[in-house]
């Protein structure tokens, strides 16, 4: 379960012109926690931007003359992102980016090197349909502080996304168990019927804070949870079962 959550900055919209990577940044999650672990660089692109791209980032051809080319931090990127999951909003275009920066120095494209390629604006598009969803939105929307992006930045963007990541699918967090970690426990455990243990049952208001916070993450998940569809089948059983006695 390691995702790199990624973003870039770019000289302009269109790399078939000649527009190049200024910025590319990355953090690491593992088994849905960030580790601290980031990939950042700003990049000599050799040509100016775009003047609505500067508006954007904000990174001037003076700026960014003395920092390395992507040649230069190529290798370094591959070995941070190598077998994760990529992370990204709006994928084709950081995707396109990257693998023409990748051919210009012969090398693969970009899906050779990773496990996947997780497309959030599409995610995003799913969840909530007919919604704005560019990153300010979607922080809007889960309650994540976005005050510090007053410029696009690829480190910023890529933590604000990480954020926004988890949020938009942690109804999916109970499926994502830690096998060898389960496996560690049942083996330290053993049988628990010979433990004794004491059952502490919950009380009414736990039930209802439980409830609540189920409802929450339905609600967020656009009803797509698997206990929804469990609780259905289980309702179906029963009436039939109803039926026939």
């Amino acid at each position: 379960m390691r995702q790199i959550v990624l973003d870039t900055e770019t000289t302009g919209l269109e790399h078939k012109l000649g527009h190049r990577l200024v910025e590319i940044a990355a953090v690491e999650l593992w088994n849905r926690q960030l580790t601290g672990n980031h990939f950042h660089y700003y990049l000599n692109p050799d040509r100016a931007s775009d003047e609505g791209a500067l508006q954007v980032h904000g990174l001037t051809t003076e700026f960014l003359q003395d920092k390395p080319r992507f040649h230069d931090i190529s290798k370094e990127f591959l070995n941070f992102i190598n077998d994760a999951e990529l992370i990204i909003h709006n994928a084709p275009f950081d995707v396109g980016f990257l693998n023409h920066e990748l051919s210009l120095i012969n090398l693969k494209t970009l899906d050779k090197y990773c496990a996947a390629i997780t497309d959030t604006l599409k995610l995003a598009k799913e969840f909530h349909p007919g919604k704005r969803n560019n990153l300010d939105a979607l922080c809007e929307r889960y309650s994540i502080d976005n005050s510090k992006r007053t410029l696009h930045g690829a480190l910023l963007d890529a933590e604000l996304l990480a954020e926004v990541y988890l949020a938009m699918t942690r109804g999916q967090e109970s499926l994502l168990i830690d096998l060898e970690y389960t496996e560690t426990v049942q083996h330290a455990v053993g049988n628990l019927d010979s433990l004794n243990l004491k059952i502490i049952e919950a009380t009414t208001e736990e039930l209802a804070q439980h409830a609540m916070v189920l409802e929450k993450i339905a609600h967020e998940s656009n009803n797509k949870c698997l206990w929804r569809k469990l609780e259905s089948a289980n309702a179906s059983d029963t009436e039939s079962i109803g039926t026939r006695y």
